[in-house]
């Protein structure tokens, strides 16, 4: 028989316009009575089963995670329960037997046991920057989009801008096509005076590259794309006000994760309200790298691994870390993550060279926060690692001294 863990908890199904909660009461006798109300979410009942559940002496809750759904529910039993979110696939009910009554027994029995890991849940305060910071992540995707989009509609009028120079939107590039859109009927005008620097030397190939016929609706996207652009960046500095604002009381947490070479300012903040101050939430680094989706998968039948292939968490937090990562490796001041990557890198590619040299910043930061210390590039000095090019037979041995540059002949063969 299974050990009860929690004599008295509850397991909530959650919809967009009802809840139902089943409250599960064990006896010393191992037998569970329940009980099971269905609330609607508006604040008025929410409170309510809070309320309820004080009346019982609930405090443990546990609840699936249904898109955006849950949230609402958690705020209001938050000041008074423990909350478990729980991911769906850990609370999945027996198809064929599944309904609203059943999946909220389902959870509570699957809780009263502990067979329900949690999910980690920042607090209140962290949450309200990681929710700012993600919705700026949106933006800067909408901003790649029209970027897009008038490069679409460039590429429909013929002008080739985008052969010639590296940045479509760099200064030059754009005083050519501001002028294009006041006078569309203008082709032959002297662009000389727009270009800046090194950009005058392609004269020549800047001239062929508009002489295209921009049409007056293509114009008049290209004017509109260019236009929400500009609002999405007076958005995306508003919301980086307000995040630092809200992140002023953590600034020594940010500061820490800041003392990583590859990590500037921004970026610590916003791994910050991805993984907060406090590491005693996982319960090890590697745990943390696993929630980020930066540890291999384990997939093994018959004793035969079929996968290594990291998971698809880390939604956020991984292309971010990645981001880092890149940077990290040029950092001529700290060579230790460019050595690192270079020698997983001749073995396993640069995808899995860089998520290695990722996962290496992320147990950094799970130690230095947990430590309050800041980065210390004394410890990495006297770091083993495994070369990048391990010689383990004479053919290999040739090979490394021939990437190397030597030229190997056999012995028998120069005599």
């Amino acid at each position: 028989m299974l050990k009860i863990v929690y004599p008295i908890c509850c397991g909530i199904d959650v919809h967009k316009t009802f809840v139902v909660a089943t409250l599960a009461t064990t006896d010393r006798e191992n037998i569970t009575t329940y009980q099971t109300k269905r609330f609607s979410t508006f604040t008025r009942d929410l409170r309510a089963v809070a309320l309820w559940l004080s009346d019982n002496h609930c405090l443990q809750v546990c609840m699936e995670s249904t898109g955006k759904y849950w949230i609402p529910v958690y705020n209001i039993l938050e000041p008074s329960c423990r909350i478990t979110l729980a991911h769906p696939k850990y609370v999945k009910a027996i198809r064929g037997k599944k309904t609203d009554k059943k999946d909220s027994i389902w959870i509570a029995d699957l809780y009263k046991h502990g067979l329900v890991p949690g999910s980690f849940i920042p607090p209140a305060e962290i949450r309200e920057i990681r929710d700012l910071l993600r919705y700026r992540s949106k933006l800067v995707a909408f901003a790649s989009s029209e970027k897009n989009r008038v490069q679409n509609s460039l590429t429909v009028s013929n002008i080739m801008l985008s052969s010639v120079v590296s940045d479509t939107f760099g200064k030059s590039s754009s005083a050519i096509l501001s002028h294009l859109l006041k006078h569309p009927e203008d082709q032959d005008f002297d662009f000389l005076p727009l270009l800046h620097g090194s950009m005058r030397k392609k004269k020549n190939e800047i001239a062929l590259a508009i002489d295209g016929t921009l049409s007056e609706v293509q114009a008049d996207k290209i004017t509109l794309c260019l236009s929400h652009m500009e609002d999405i960046k007076s958005y995306i500095a508003q919301i980086k006000e307000n995040a630092m604002r809200l992140a002023a009381p953590y600034s020594g947490a940010v500061a820490i994760i800041q003392s990583v070479p590859g990590i500037r300012q921004f970026s610590a903040l916003a791994i910050f309200s991805e993984i907060g101050a406090d590491m005693s939430k996982f319960h090890s680094d590697r745990h943390l790298c696993s929630w980020a989706g930066l540890a291999p998968s384990n997939d093994q039948s018959a004793g035969k691994k079929k996968s290594v292939r990291i998971s698809r968490a880390g939604v956020y937090i991984k292309p971010l870390l990645v981001q880092c990562a890149n940077a990290a490796i040029k950092d001529t001041d700290f060579p230790h993550y460019r050595t690192r990557y270079e020698a997983i890198k001749r073995r396993r590619g640069h995808k899995r060279a860089i998520i290695a040299i990722a996962r290496m910043m992320l147990t950094a930061i799970y130690h230095m926060l947990s430590n309050g210390e800041f980065f210390n590039p004394e410890l990495y000095e006297k770091a083993q690692y495994k070369p990048g090019f391990v010689a383990s037979s004479e053919e290999h041995a040739v090979k490394l001294l021939r990437h190397l540059g030597y030229s190997v002949v056999k012995a028998s063969e120069s005599a």
